[in-house]
């Protein structure tokens, strides 16, 4: 498929075949993360790749027990990460100032840039992906597991494979709730509605609100899906994990 193809046949997999992914395949994924954008041309990012059924086992239990990280033959790990070039930087007598938010926050982007290039990579090799949010939640168990150095912090996983599932387009809000020309367009309250109309309408909206007991669906999202005391909690927990790494030094 070509790129835009691929792009707006997105879908997240949350089932997969027991097929492995040959590692012409991986090496391709792999050099899809590499030639992606980054910032400086430094790669202040890694990639950690799970295939052994014992350590996927081990991370199935760390991401809250999703069964497709059992289900997948690929988990990819991805890290904002100075620890290599300060490492180099300190090998060619430079001293490297990059112990700050400044520098995780850059980091973290290339890491997800990285990651965003291996799930277009791997849908147009006929593969399947799902971003794994609890990779931010889990961080300080993740850099215990996978024995990572300082000035390196997890923050997304890819679990990829072949799909065992066809799952129907998810809905996505019309493209003037997200796109501003020129400069930020405040929102009236008729646009807001009209903005969200079509999502609050679908029937799997309203039988979320049925299960559920709720008047609407901001509702479902601030009292069950990220309540302000998960926020909190994992909020904490993650600035813990980058303060542990070295990266709050301002």
């Amino acid at each position: 498929m070509d790129a835009l193809t691929t792009i707006f046949a997105h879908r997240s997999i949350r089932s997969f075949q027991n097929k492995p992914i040959c590692q012409e395949v991986l090496s391709q994924l792999l050099q899809a993360a590499i030639r992606t954008s980054t910032t400086g041309n430094m790669q202040v990012y890694s990639i950690i790749v799970s295939q052994d059924e014992d350590k996927k086992r081990e991370l199935h239990k760390i991401h809250f027990g999703q069964n497709m990280i059992l289900e997948a033959p690929l988990l990819l790990t991805f890290n904002a990460d100075f620890h290599r070039f300060n490492t180099w930087c300190l090998q060619r007598n430079a001293t490297p100032a990059y112990d700050n938010f400044l520098s995780f926050f850059t980091a973290a982007i290339d890491a997800l840039i990285a990651a965003q290039n291996v799930t277009i990579a791997a849908e147009s090799l006929g593969l399947g992906v799902c971003y794994l949010g609890t990779t931010t939640y889990q961080a300080l168990k993740l850099i215990d597991f996978f024995k990572l150095p300082s000035a390196v912090v997890p923050v997304t996983t890819l679990v990829i494979g072949y799909p065992a599932e066809n799952p129907p387009l998810v809905d996505r809000l019309p493209a003037e709730a997200v796109v501003h020309f020129e400069e930020y367009q405040e929102f009236t309250a008729d646009k807001i509605d009209q903005l969200y109309a079509e999502k609050e309408a679908l029937p799997s909206t309203k039988e979320l609100l049925l299960i559920n007991q709720l008047e609407n669906l901001a509702h479902i999202f601030t009292q069950k899906r990220y309540p302000k005391s998960m926020n909190v909690d994992f909020s904490n927990l993650f600035l813990e994990a980058i303060r542990q790494q070295g990266f709050m030094n301002q």
